[in-house]
C-alpha cells in the first residue's frame, strides 16, 4: 500500500508543472517570451486608459492580447462606450488589430 501511495505521489509531482503551464501561449508555441511580455504591456496600457476614460467603465471591459491583436470583451452601457473602448485600444502603441466583442445591454 505504501508503494502505491509513493508511486502516485511521485507521478503527481512530476505532472504538476505540465498541468500549470498548458494554458500559456508561450509554452504552446503560439508566441515568444518577448511577445508575451509586450502583449502584457499593451494590455496594461489599454486597461489604464480605459479606467481613466469618462465614457468607458474600465471595470466592465476585459482586455486580452496575443501577438499584438487585442480582444475586448465584457459589457458596456451604450454604443458610445463600445466605440470609445475600440478607439482607445486601436490608438495604443504596438496594437496590430482590435476585435471588439463588447456587448450592449438588451431590453432597456
Amino acid at each position: 500500500m505504501k508503494r502505491i501511495s509513493y508511486v502516485l505521489m511521485v507521478a503527481s509531482v512530476a505532472l504538476a508543472p505540465l498541468a500549470f503551464t498548458t494554458g500559456c501561449a508561450v509554452t504552446q508555441g503560439r508566441e515568444t517570451a518577448g511577445a508575451y511580455a509586450q502583449d502584457k504591456e499593451i494590455a496594461t496600457k489599454i486597461k489604464a486608459k480605459l479606467y481613466k476614460d469618462p465614457i468607458v467603465k474600465g471595470t466592465q471591459v476585459e482586455v486580452n492580447v496575443l501577438n499584438g491583436e487585442v480582444q475586448l470583451s465584457g459589457f458596456v452601457d451604450n454604443a458610445e462606450a463600445k466605440a470609445r473602448a475600440e478607439q482607445i485600444a486601436g490608438a495604443t502603441e504596438h496594437v496590430r488589430a482590435v476585435h471588439n466583442n463588447l456587448l450592449l445591454p438588451t431590453g432597456r
